[in-house]
């Protein structure tokens, strides 16, 4: 479907990508991987054709439609949230402008018998059946049903965009990018702004639906249940494999051991061919032996090792200083914005040493709770820190308030005192920052060399209470790895606010879960609190099932209806949903029918050579998409039918 040919990407004097080539078939989901500036979002922004190469092409059929989200994007704020998201339809209003196009052309037409004219009405029943397909009601209903997915709530529907965080936001684009169902889906870091329910569904949709997939994200969990494919860029080659990206690692390595293996082989070779050379060439006696070894020589194919970036981040936290047994207890505690309650009724208490997650919805109060814990918002009941706790905070936004107009080593000069001023070369290059890295203004920095720079900042004083506000993101795979085992070390308190569930295991004892205005303790590791979170939606959901309707029906007496007027009102109206969904299904049977002959008979053309029409290969793809489509809403269909 899209293939990149001989592509070379070059920056000034460094070179970034050097002559890569693959292809993205029609039903690929591939991982695309790599460090920190590797080149994963410039690859992106080439494929999508918004920016070009310094050599090679992307060589993309005319008719391939492609969806790009980017890591970060300018939103607009003229709308409410539901017709922005509407936005996304607008292929729906063009099918509209194409018919009445269409019925133009026939009103201004006498020759009824031509072939023209009937391939014209052939083209206006097929628009007219896909759009009679795309009622407004089922768009709607496809808009609301992402939209809920993604976290929103129905009283969101109508509130204007500019009252939503810029998080929030995201999620609005990429509902509108997943409502639009492009052939080939670009997602450039699409977990950053989502919390783990919303990351659940979006691992579900993206699993079910149809077209091809490129997507870079540093949550293994979620590639890894999403692709089946792994493409890593490392030091400007690419490395293409066909396995999920934790195969993909085992086979790396693997690989690079064989390859170690051969060419340590091969080096003990030539070695020894070599002496042998050097030591019997003037003797006449051994010339043909030598002859052919020096052949033998030439002829070997030298081995090379692929090329690997050696550099890697080395993060210990300073030993914490001894703190009181309990560094924070809450006590009816209650967070109110005006008339919002965030929550209410909070009580935990986080022991010494303990490393604990909090996790739930956005908006649900984890950064806020955070928050009234340094003591930059105030709150009602009780929080108690403990004895000599010393606390270091690393903010959501911590990347984002660094002075982009200093250097790397200016911003950790300014903020260093004391002793460890003399170290700072040492932690810099700790952090890959040395050598020319650490004159590299903060402006020209990729996210993940951000919050690495932010990250050091940590490092600069001693604390026994860390807290860690969505600390992953924009952190490629290796650097969340050492990350995550820096912290497992950590011999202090840590409350870290995070999504990714391959972060928390492991890390975190104990998990306290935000929502409904509450704060909830679970004694567990993020895997099992899933687990447990799943059974109790399936227990609720029996709970609700197991209870009888109530009818808002009206009766004569003003009262509800009996029991027995109440089942047959229900199995009236099961009936009806039944038969509305046995006519879409037939509806939507006949459409395919129609489309699989249209396509057939576009093939016999072109397997006979009888095809003139220069727009017929456009015709067969627009089709086959239809096809596919209909197919889709007929699975649809057929399990509303069930």
């Amino acid at each position: 479907m899209i293939s990149v040919q001989n592509l070379s990407v070059e920056f000034g004097s460094v070179t970034l990508l050097r002559d890569i080539n693959f292809v993205i078939n029609k039903r690929d989901r591939i991982a695309l991987v790599g460090r920190n500036g590797a080149g994963k979002s410039t690859l992106m922004k080439i494929i999508a054709g918004l920016q070009s190469p310094s050599g090679g092409v992307v060589a993309r059929p005319t008719d391939v439609t492609i969806g790009y989200l980017p890591q970060q994007m300018r939103l607009t704020d003229n709308c409410s949230l539901l017709d922005e998201v509407r936005k996304a339809f607008s292929h729906v209003h063009e099918l509209d402008r194409v018919i009445d196009d269409l019925n133009r052309q026939l009103a201004e037409r006498a020759d009824y018998d031509t072939p023209a004219y009937h391939d014209l009405i052939d083209r206006l029943a097929l628009k007219t059946e896909v759009r009679t397909m795309l009622q407004s009601d089922n768009l709607e209903a496809q808009a609301e049903k992402t939209l809920i997915g993604l976290g929103f709530v129905r009283s969101d529907f109508d509130r204007q965009t500019s009252e939503f965080s810029g998080g929030w936001r995201m999620r609005v684009e990429i509902a509108k990018l997943l409502l639009q169902a492009p052939e080939v889906l670009l997602l450039d870091e699409p977990t950053n702004h989502l919390d783990i329910e919303s990351i659940q569904w979006l691992e579900q949709f993206l699993k079910t639906r149809n077209g091809a997939l490129l997507l870079v994200s540093h949550d293994r969990a979620f590639i890894d249940n999403v692709t089946h494919r792994t493409v890593e860029i490392e030091l400007g080659h690419i490395y293409d494999y066909n396995v999920n990206y934790s195969h993909f690692v085992q086979l790396r390595q693997e690989r690079l051991e064989q390859q170690r293996r051969a060419y340590e082989n091969q080096q003990k070779l030539i070695h020894d061919t070599e002496e042998f050379i050097e030591r019997f060439r003037y003797k006449a006696t051994k010339a043909v032996q030598v002859q052919s070894r020096i052949k033998q020589l030439e002829k070997i194919e030298r081995i090379e090792v692929d090329e690997v970036d050696t550099s890697r981040l080395h993060l210990s936290f300073p030993p914490a200083p001894r703190s009181g047994d309990y560094p924070v207890i809450a006590d009816s505690l209650r967070k109110d914005y005006g008339a919002l309650n965030v929550f209410a009724g909070v009580n935990f208490t986080i022991k010494r040493g303990e490393k604990v997650a909090f996790v739930g919805k956005n908006g649900a109060g984890k950064s806020t709770l955070v928050k009234c814990i340094m003591g930059e918002i105030p709150y009602e009941g009780t929080l108690t820190i403990g004895h000599n706790v010393k606390i270091g905070y690393f903010a959501q936004n911590q990347a984002q308030l660094l002075d982009e107009s200093l250097t790397v080593h200016d911003t950790i000069d300014y903020a260093a005192v004391g002793d460890i001023r003399s170290r700072i070369n040492d932690l810099l290059g700790a952090f890959m920052f040395g050598g020319k890295a650490a004159d590299k203004p903060v402006r020209v920095l990729s996210g993940g060399e951000k919050s690495r720079l932010a990250m050091i900042k940590l490092l600069l004083a001693p604390v026994n209470l860390l807290i860690l506000d969505e600390p992953t993101n924009h952190l490629d795979m290796r650097t969340k790895d050492i990350l995550k085992q820096a912290l497992m070390a950590y011999d202090g308190t840590l409350i870290v606010v995070s999504h990714d569930r391959d972060f928390l295991n492991g890390l975190v004892q104990k998990v306290y879960e935000f929502g409904d205005h509450r704060v909830r303790e679970h004694l567990c590791g993020i895997y099992e609190f899933l687990e447990k979170k799943q059974l109790d939606t399936l227990q609720q959901l029996e709970a609700k099932s197991s209870q009888p309707r109530t009818a808002t029906l009206p009766t004569d007496a003003g009262q509800q209806p009996s029991a027995g007027k109440q089942s047959y009102l229900e199995q009236k109206e099961r009936e009806r949903e039944r038969k509305q969904a046995e006519r879409r299904v037939k509806k939507l049977e006949e459409l395919i029918a129609d489309l699989e002959q249209r396509i057939a008979h576009i093939e016999e053309q072109l397997a006979q050579g009888n095809a003139t029409d220069p727009d017929i290969y456009n015709r067969h793809a627009l089709l086959n998409r239809q096809l596919d489509d209909a197919m889709q809403q007929w699975e649809e269909a057929q399990a509303g039918n069930t």
